[in-house]
């Protein structure tokens, strides 16, 4: 995780899980052109996001772990801001590899 603490999300479409994640989660369905706020910064989506993705609540850094319901879930494969949508894109299972899109079994 960060040396920074991830910011508290200012947007009610957004669920902290564990005092501790790096991500947060939509809690409802975002249509391309919604924006959210998390930690002062407003980003606006070019692409519907589903409930239940997740959005970086702080910045995260290249091979870092995400961290959700206090457990890494998987490392970053680039960096990314807060605010940012984080999904197969820029994030990737250090557990199994079928998660990674671009591993086959």
């Amino acid at each position: 995780m960060t040396d920074q603490a991830p910011q508290t999300s200012e947007d009610s479409s957004l669920l902290r899980i564990s005092p501790n994640d790096n991500v947060l989660v939509l809690t409802s369905t975002l249509s391309s052109g919604s924006e959210i706020h998390v930690g002062g910064v407003t980003r606006v989506f070019d692409h519907d996001l589903a409930l239940g993705h997740k959005i970086a609540a702080c910045d995260i850094k290249k091979g870092e772990f995400f961290f959700k319901c206090h457990f890494p879930i998987g490392s970053a494969k680039a960096d990314i801001q807060v605010g940012e949508h984080v999904h197969l894109h820029n994030m990737q299972s250090d557990y199994l590899p079928t998660y990674d899109r671009g591993e086959t079994l």
